[in-house]
């Protein structure tokens, strides 16, 4: 049974990275926020700001902003847009509206799951989400690289366990429990999502971050990078959402919290300053 099992683990890792190749990979993450984004930029007063809040809260929406934003049509100088705030800027709002629009309804016509799987796609939004967050205000506070570059990371970071949970209803008599289902997620989705973000043509040391940020192998170093920033954000998540930092054992912390040189007390500030942007996200699509 294991065998036939593993050979159709192998066949749907294989249909997933066929599908892989398609530049018009658009797939579901959270529907209920992608209407909220569609809703909120029906304001034509709304800021450049704002708009760009607005995007940061879904990921493939976000992604195909910043591929959009650094297309030869939308811009000609050929000068790399990394962040939401100039990328939107550079494509004005009837642009980013539109595409918007155009990423709500491929969406809409690729969900098919529902139950259990629409859960588990939810949950994985929300931590994204404050991946994102926290790996903004980590930049912001803990290093010079750019807080909204940080931002995408941290939202796109997960990617690959959008697209495997998306794509799993195919294969319903292969996962016949959540955990059947987490371990091939686990497994695939540091690979999945960075494949991803090469269709896409992300910034390379974005992709990396989503490569590497589970890495057992990461170097200190006095110069920490976005690898670091997103791997701390991932790590701190749990004790955000269950507030507990003082359940954190200091003296075996992750490489990546010691390159960025964090203690407790930092870490209580991070969290209060997270949760206040966190919130302004979340009412901007209300």
């Amino acid at each position: 049974m294991g065998t036939v099992e593993n050979s159709r683990e192998f066949e749907f890792i294989q249909g997933l990275t066929a599908e892989l190749s398609s530049k018009e990979l658009i797939f579901p993450t959270s529907l209920n926020a992608t209407m909220r984004i569609r809703h909120a930029l029906n304001d034509p007063d709304i800021s450049n700001d704002s708009v760009a809040r607005i995007v940061s809260a879904e990921p493939v929406l976000s992604a195909q902003i910043l591929r959009l934003s650094n297309s030869a049509a939308k811009n000609p100088s050929g000068k790399r847009i990394s962040d939401l705030k100039n990328a939107t800027m550079l494509l004005g709002f009837a642009v980013v509206r539109n595409a918007a629009i155009t990423v709500g309804m491929k969406q809409l016509m690729e969900h098919k799951s529902s139950g259990k799987s629409s859960q588990l796609i939810e949950g994985l939004w929300n931590r994204s989400l404050r991946v994102a967050v926290l790996s903004q205000v980590i930049a912001k506070n803990l290093s010079k690289l750019s807080p909204d570059k940080a931002m995408v990371a941290g939202l796109l970071h997960d990617i690959g366990k959008f697209y495997i949970l998306n794509r799993a209803h195919h294969y319903q008599d292969l996962f016949v429990s959540e955990k059947a289902i987490w371990e091939l997620v686990d497994q695939w989705h540091a690979s999945i999502g960075a494949a991803i973000l090469e269709n896409w043509e992300i910034d390379d040391d974005i992709r990396v971050a989503v490569m590497d940020h589970l890495s057992s192998e990461m170097a200190l170093t006095n110069k920490p990078g976005l690898t670091d920033i997103v791997a701390t954000a991932n790590f701190l998540d749990a004790h955000f959402v269950e507030d507990n930092l003082s359940e954190i054992n200091w003296n075996t912390i992750p490489v990546a919290l010691q390159n960025l040189r964090l203690d407790l007390e930092k870490c209580g500030t991070l969290l209060i300053e997270t949760k206040i942007e966190l919130d302004s996200i979340i009412q901007a699509i209300s």
